[in-house]
């Protein structure tokens, strides 16, 4: 048993409180390996924002939960050493399906976990957060829950259609289970495709999707904590194209509904597949105009710095969470 607080990291509670109190959202970012983690905490050492560091029971498999334990570890020495004196730093299974992938996570020194039982019936999902919530909270791993369902696919995550959130079901699944946050669906969805064409409408001037706004009415009555919500950022997007990439109609939450978010009582916003556009941007970039490079420190080196700068634009100008950890 290793206990998060050992390693240097933080839970969601105080950072949340924090977050609603202050009209920010805290970053939720997702990462696979050592160059997205290290852009992570370097954009946030730069900025003092506080973190959640995010990962998906498809990347703790890719990258080995022994050696994330101590990646989370070397995170916080990091930050340190780059003058962030007392680092927020979350560790966050996203979208754990099996209370014994929670209790694994739980066990191996994360300091939050996500029980994702969206797709099941209503009163099993309660049953299966509540015995999530009964095992963290005897660490004081705080525990995500989800309520409706989000479409898209993403690492595990496959779902065709999305369901809103239910605001009448909100506060007896969260009395019941005693979760300590919620993931809604108000028409966000996971992946690089978060909508399809047909859902869009077409800017007749540049030909890119309009995507369809977020279901504010939703978010107004529930107020809790927003997933799949990257803004898929066409330059990105337009430099895989160029570069031999095959994404057409690649379409993300624009960036105001995302800001306007971040102002209401959303305390946490999921951003995944923004980085790795960044990143497969740069990649191919390099590739393409030094086909000769075979050094992977070439190409990832200044993927990793595109990610820093996605991830201080996101915190300073999106999220509002700069400043907000000295």
């Amino acid at each position: 048993m290793v206990n998060y607080k050992d390693l240097g990291l933080v839970n969601t509670r105080e950072m949340f409180a924090k977050a609603i109190d202050g009209g920010y959202a805290i970053p939720a970012f997702n990462f696979n390996n050592m160059e997205q983690l290290q852009a992570i905490i370097k954009a946030c050492a730069e900025t003092k924002s506080p973190v959640i560091l995010q990962v998906s029971s498809g990347a703790r498999k890719y990258a080995n939960q022994t050696l994330l334990r101590y990646m989370a570890e070397g995170a916080v020495e990091y930050a340190k050493e780059l003058g962030w004196e007392h680092p927020q730093i979350c560790l966050h299974l996203d979208h754990g399906d099996t209370f014994e992938l929670c209790k694994s996570c739980v066990d191996f020194g994360f300091s939050s976990v996500m029980i994702d039982g969206s797709s099941l019936p209503y009163e099993e999902n309660i049953a299966l957060t509540k015995k999530v919530v009964e095992y963290a909270h005897q660490y004081d791993v705080t525990v995500e829950a989800e309520l409706g369902v989000l479409a898209g696919v993403e690492d595990d995550v496959v779902a065709e259609e999305s369901h809103y959130t239910k605001p009448e079901e909100v506060i007896d699944f969260a009395t019941r289970t005693g979760c300590d946050s919620l993931a809604i669906s108000i028409g966000t969805s996971h992946g690089a495709y978060k909508f399809k064409p047909e859902q869009c409408t077409r800017d007749p001037k540049t030909g890119k999707l309009v995507p369809p706004p977020l279901a504010f009415d939703v978010l107004e009555e529930v107020e809790k904590v927003l997933h799949g919500s990257s803004s898929v950022p066409q330059e990105y997007v337009d430099i895989i194209n160029t570069h031999g990439g095959n994404l057409p109609d690649a379409v993300g939450i624009p960036e105001d509904q995302l800001r306007k978010a971040a102002k209401s009582a959303v305390c946490k916003i999921n951003i995944d597949s923004d980085s790795r556009l960044a990143f497969t941007a740069a990649v191919r970039k390099v590739l393409a105009e030094k086909p000769g490079e075979f050094d992977p420190r070439k190409y990832c080196g200044p993927a990793r710095d595109e990610m820093v700068k996605l991830y201080k634009h996101k915190i300073i100008e999106v999220l509002g969470s700069d400043g907000k950890a000295e």
